[in-house]
């Protein structure tokens, strides 16, 4: 269904939401102006309804989470069945029988798929928690506390997870409580080469670009310069980055990861939160270059639309654990919900039907058809894997044009759209659409993105 709006956005309703937040919600949380935000009601498929009665095209599946869509039957039916059996369980103590199938399809779903074995788990609530457990698992396994994560990186706002997270706007607020165990480097997402060679992150056979030599072996050591200075733990990285403004890497820079955590043993981390379950066309986004993680972060589409998240390791990894005494050393009141670990594992089995994997890359690239279509001046990259494309937008001088991206964020939303900003500079439209928007759905938004581009303030036709 395309949008239709009945009252001006936000509506009478929204604002009275938008005053009463302001009184009461710690004011850094919501960002509320006279034009944003609308404030929700119900959601079916791509569609949302906001408390005044709108209805909106929702091209971020709400963070990337309802991949299968808002309110999906099978999720939706898996939470009506257990609701009415059992809200609440002692995760740690006694818990529901539902977190044991759910350990078990976290299992068979990666380590066991990949064929390396059984996989362990911790379950969470948040994506950054499932971090936090990876970094815990990390000292344990191995001694070593520190941990290498890279530029653009975003793995979470927690005090353990903001080492990682490589973004200055999450990290300098409360950078004289941070540990400081982490180290950034460079993510290679530029598609300018120091060297000189011209087709460095060309794309050639596919949607991951190549890159040179001298960049390749640049990075490299790096890494292993890093690695020899500091008690280096582990790296963490997203296989795609997704708040990073969706930048896919080199096709060789994760096996040189696979490699150096290998050569001098230590563990390699993949943050799939955004990216796991069909978001960037394969069930995983390392899947796309066959190289598997130690261990694997996971959340967002787990549940489609509950607090849950995963921090799923090789068994003989997640075995640093010290077996429990009766007191859980990473634990929360909330383990292993059952109404989660119900949603979950009917979301998982939906993910793993080739049906919903063809759909989600047909859908990848409708989407990418429609965007690369778009002609303007101020678009400096179009980019992403599948159902998960960003629009980098730059200015005259070509420098990061945040400025349009978050007019268009607002605009969008009196045309019934729904859209993201994201990348480091907030320059980059970020696009993560139900498996099943269609192609009416898809036309709408192309329409009304080529007449953002072309007569906004700010823009250049």
């Amino acid at each position: 269904m395309l949008p239709q709006i009945k009252t001006p956005i936000p509506g009478p309703r929204s604002l009275a939401c938008a005053e009463k937040l302001s009184r009461y919600e710690a004011r850094e949380v919501t960002y509320l102006a006279k034009d944003f935000p609308i404030f929700w009601e119900r959601a079916e498929g791509s569609n949302v309804w906001d408390v005044d009665g709108n209805r909106f095209l929702d091209f971020t599946s709400a963070f990337a989470v309802a991949s299968l869509g808002h309110s999906a039957a099978p999720v939706r039916k898996a939470l009506e069945e257990q609701a009415p059996k059992l809200l609440h369980a002692m995760g740690d103590v006694h818990p529901a029988g539902l977190k044991a199938d759910l350990c078990e399809a976290l299992s068979a779903a990666t380590f066991e798929r990949w064929g390396i074995g059984l996989g362990k788990t911790l379950l969470c609530n948040s994506g950054s928690e499932g971090v936090e457990a990876a970094l815990k698992t990390v000292l344990l396994h191995g001694g070593k506390p520190g941990i290498i994560s890279f530029t653009g990186g975003y793995h979470g706002t927690g005090f353990g997870a903001l080492e990682a997270t490589a973004m200055p706007y999450f990290r300098t607020p409360f950078q004289s409580q941070l540990a400081r165990f982490g180290v950034q480097l460079p993510f290679p997402n530029s598609i300018v080469c120091p060297h000189g060679t011209t087709e460095a992150f060309k794309h050639i056979g596919g949607p991951f670009p190549h890159m040179c030599s001298e960049c390749l072996e640049d990075l490299g050591e790096q890494i292993e310069s890093t690695i020899r200075k500091r008690e280096i733990g582990a790296i963490i990285v997203e296989p795609v980055q997704g708040r990073g403004g969706e930048v896919v890497p080199p096709r060789d820079f994760l096996p040189m990861l696979r490699r150096i955590c290998d050569e001098h043993k230590i563990l390699l981390i993949f943050d799939e939160i955004y990216t796991g379950f069909n978001r960037t066309g394969k069930l995983f986004a390392c899947e796309h270059v066959e190289i598997v993680p130690d261990i694997v972060c996971l959340g967002k589409g787990l549940t489609g639309g509950f607090p849950l998240s995963a921090c799923v390791g090789r068994s003989d990894i997640m075995d640093a654990w010290p077996a429990s005494q009766g007191e859980a050393l990473h634990t929360f009141t909330m383990l292993g919900n059952p109404l989660g670990c119900a949603m979950a594992l009917a979301s998982i089995a939906e993910h793993l039907k080739p049906e919903t994997q063809q759909a989600a890359r047909a859908a990848g690239r409708r989407m990418r058809e429609a965007l690369d279509s778009l002609h303007s001046p101020h678009i400096g990259e179009v980019r992403g894997l599948g159902p998960m494309l960003g629009i980098e937008l730059v200015d005259e001088r070509n420098s990061p044009h945040a400025e349009l991206s978050a007019k268009i964020m607002v605009r969008s939303l009196q045309d019934g759209l729904i859209l993201l900003g994201g990348g480091a500079s907030g320059n980059v439209l970020s696009f993560s659409p139900s498996f099943y928007v269609t192609d009416e759905e898809i036309a709408y938004l192309r329409e009304k993105l080529q007449e953002y581009l072309t007569s906004l303030p700010g823009s250049v036709s």
